[in-house]
């Protein structure tokens, strides 16, 4: 009788087995009617939801012998996007990416395979592979004339897909930050551009990363494993981090393009108080002059002395206006 633990990772594992001539998908009742096998009749390809079935995966792999280190691997759920090359067989960790609610959140993925088995670990139930199962049961493309490493390769490549997919979401509600006629010199939206800048910079971490592995893959070494198709999937992912850098540059523009308005209105405010300031100056100095109580001050015995000192006054201000006006200071 099967334990609690087993049977939920039995609820929640199938697997399909595929050739030219047909294919079928199979449910376990016990877990020692799992056999993941690497002969040249078929591919298998065995898929688990959730990462948290450690003791019956760790029976899995004993008996089916496979290399023990899987283990010490997939109970550690928290990987970095890299390959490792083990004993007749490679493994692989994924971090997927969703945009939900202006931010991304993570879904940890593991795959062993080899030349005639693909087997997919999958933190979450649900995934975006349905369109690769209907190509196996259909028999749409050549899926079914190849090996397990082109079934890695239309895995990895639905994942990068919805890279693009979170890529998109992204772009949509930032497309106005990048219009350089809606740019608005304020703190809210200079902290708009921020923000999407710093999930730019998550996504293209994220696909960087996912670019290295795919790298090592290119240099595994597995007997009749196909490395030739990721090179496809590189050119995907350097497709993808080329954007994000151009997106970056026009964030970075639009920051430039703020701090130079700000700075050429704070001039202008500077420039129209200078020449105010220049206009008062001399009128200040007069009205100082003129204000010393000194006895000996013939101006202020004068009947017409005060008008004579106002018109002289209005003069310098005009005098000055009509020369700022020339140089076309203001």
């Amino acid at each position: 009788m099967n334990s609690k633990p087993t049977e939920q990772f039995l609820l929640k594992t199938s697997l399909i087995e595929y050739s030219l001539d047909n294919s079928n998908r199979k449910t376990f009742k016990n877990i020692k009617e799992i056999e993941i096998s690497d002969n040249d009749s078929s591919v298998q390809w065995f898929n688990v939801y959730g990462l948290k079935h450690h003791e019956p995966i760790k029976n899995v792999i004993q008996q089916n012998n496979l290399d023990e280190f899987l283990i010490n691997l997939i109970v550690d759920d928290d990987h970095r996007n890299k390959v490792i090359e083990l004993d007749n067989c490679l493994f692989l960790t994924i971090k997927t990416l969703h945009y939900i609610n202006s931010s991304f959140s993570f879904e940890q993925m593991m795959f062993i395979a080899s030349t005639n088995y693909v087997w997919s670990i999958q933190e979450k139930s649900g995934d975006y592979f349905g369109h690769i199962r209907e190509r196996i049961r259909d028999n749409k493309g050549i899926i079914r004339k190849k090996k397990a490493d082109y079934l890695l390769y239309l895995i990895i490549e639905a994942i990068i897909d919805n890279y693009f997919l979170a890529y998109e979401k992204l772009l949509e509600k930032s497309q106005e930050l990048k219009d350089m006629s809606q740019v608005k010199p304020s703190p809210d939206f200079a902290m708009l551009i921020e923000n999407n800048k710093q999930n730019l910079f998550i996504l293209k971490k994220a696909i960087s990363t996912l670019r290295e592995a795919i790298s090592r893959l290119e240099k595994v070494n597995l007997p009749n494993f196909e490395t030739i198709y990721f090179s496809e999937l590189k050119e995907q992912a350097n497709f993808m981090i080329d954007d994000i850098d151009f997106d970056l540059q026009q964030f970075e523009s639009s920051i430039n393009l703020i701090f130079n308005i700000q700075s050429h209105r704070l001039n202008e405010v500077m420039k129209t108080l200078t020449v105010i300031s220049v206009i008062f100056i001399p009128l200040t100095f007069l009205a100082g002059v003129y204000g010393m109580n000194f006895k000996n001050m013939p101006e202020l015995d004068s009947h017409y002395g005060y008008f004579i000192i106002i018109g002289f006054m209005v003069f310098i201000a005009l005098a000055s206006v009509f020369y700022f006006k020339k140089k076309k200071w203001f």
